[in-house]
C-alpha cells in the first residue's frame, strides 16, 4: 500500500525503478497496441534497451501483455496497478499544493526600483497593478525573485494593508435601438473621470462610444471587469445598452463598488 495515507511520498515515487516503470506503463497504454519502443524512450528519457528491459519485467508480472512483435497491451492488473499508483499520486499532489506551496505565498508586482532578491520592499496600488518599491509603504513584502525597475518581481512575507481606496462606477445607460434616441456623444466625455476606464456593455453603447470618438478599454466581460476594476481602485464609465444595467448593477452592488445609475431624462 501506497505510504500516501500516512503522509508521505507514494510506492511509486520510492526509486527511480518504480516512478520509470509506472512511465512505461503509462505510455504502452496511450500506444496499444502497436508500440514502439524507441519512441517510449524518447518520452520519457531513458533508453531504448532500458525500455526493452521494463516492458519484460511488465509482462512477466501480469501488468502487460506481448500480442506479437512490436505489439503489447495493458492488462487488467495493470490498469488496476495503474489506477492505485495514480489516485496515490493525486492524493500527494493534493498534499503538496495545499499544505506545502499554499503556505508560502508568492505574489507578483511590478518593480518600480531595480529589485534584488530579498529585499524588502513597499507595496502600493497604481492603475490598479500592484506595485513593489523601496521607497516602503503601509503594506510591505519581501522579494523572492529580483528584477529591473518596470519588470515583475516575486513578492512574499507581507505585512500591512495595501493602501488605496476602492474607485467609483458611473453607468451611462444607452437605450434599445428601438426604444429611443441616444444621448448626445459628448456626455461620454462629460461623465469619463480623469484617468478613468471607459467600458462598454452592448451594441447601442459601443456605437455613442464610436461618435464621440473615445476608444473602451473594456468590451466583452465587462460585469466582471468593471467591478475588478473599481475593486482595484480605479474610476470606470460604464456605458451600458439598458437592458444590460440591471446585471452590472447586480456585480457591483454585491462586491460593495460605489455606483452611481445617471437618468437619461437628466443628460
Amino acid at each position: 500500500m501506497a505510504d500516501s495515507e500516512s503522509g508521505g511520498p507514494p510506492d511509486v515515487l520510492d526509486s527511480k525503478r518504480d516512478a520509470t516503470r509506472y512511465q512505461v506503463l503509462v505510455e504502452i497504454a496511450a500506444r496499444q497496441p502497436a508500440v514502439s519502443q524507441s519512441e517510449i524512450a524518447d518520452a520519457i528519457g531513458v533508453t531504448s534497451q532500458a525500455v526493452s528491459d521494463y516492458v519484460r519485467d511488465l509482462v512477466q508480472e501480469g501488468y502487460a501483455d506481448k500480442q506479437g512483435r512490436g505489439r503489447y497491451e495493458v492488462t487488467k492488473e495493470g490498469v488496476d496497478w495503474l489506477i492505485s499508483r495514480t489516485d496515490d499520486l493525486e492524493t500527494y499532489l493534493d498534499r503538496v499544493s495545499s499544505d506545502v506551496l499554499g503556505s508560502v505565498e508568492v505574489d507578483a508586482a511590478v518593480a518600480t526600483d531595480d529589485l534584488s532578491e530579498g529585499d524588502e520592499v513597499g507595496l502600493v496600488m497604481r492603475d490598479g497593478i500592484l506595485h513593489a518599491t523601496l521607497a516602503g509603504g503601509a503594506a510591505t513584502a519581501v522579494t523572492v525573485t529580483s528584477a529591473r525597475a518596470g519588470g515583475t518581481v516575486g513578492v512574499t512575507d507581507f505585512e500591512g494593508v495595501v493602501d488605496y481606496e476602492t474607485g467609483a462606477v458611473t453607468v451611462l445607460p444607452v437605450p434599445t435601438v428601438t426604444d429611443a434616441e441616444p444621448p448626445a456623444p459628448e456626455t461620454v466625455a462629460d461623465n469619463l473621470a480623469p484617468g478613468g476606464l471607459l467600458a462598454v456593455a452592448g451594441t447601442e453603447a459601443y456605437a455613442l462610444v464610436s461618435r464621440a470618438d473615445l476608444r473602451p478599454d473594456l468590451r466583452f466581460g465587462t460585469a466582471d471587469g468593471v467591478t475588478q476594476a473599481a475593486i482595484r481602485g480605479l474610476d470606470v464609465l460604464l456605458v451600458a445598452v439598458t437592458d444590460e444595467v440591471p446585471r452590472h448593477a447586480t456585480s457591483l452592488r454585491e462586491a460593495n463598488v460605489p455606483h452611481t445609475v445617471l437618468d437619461p431624462a437628466e443628460l
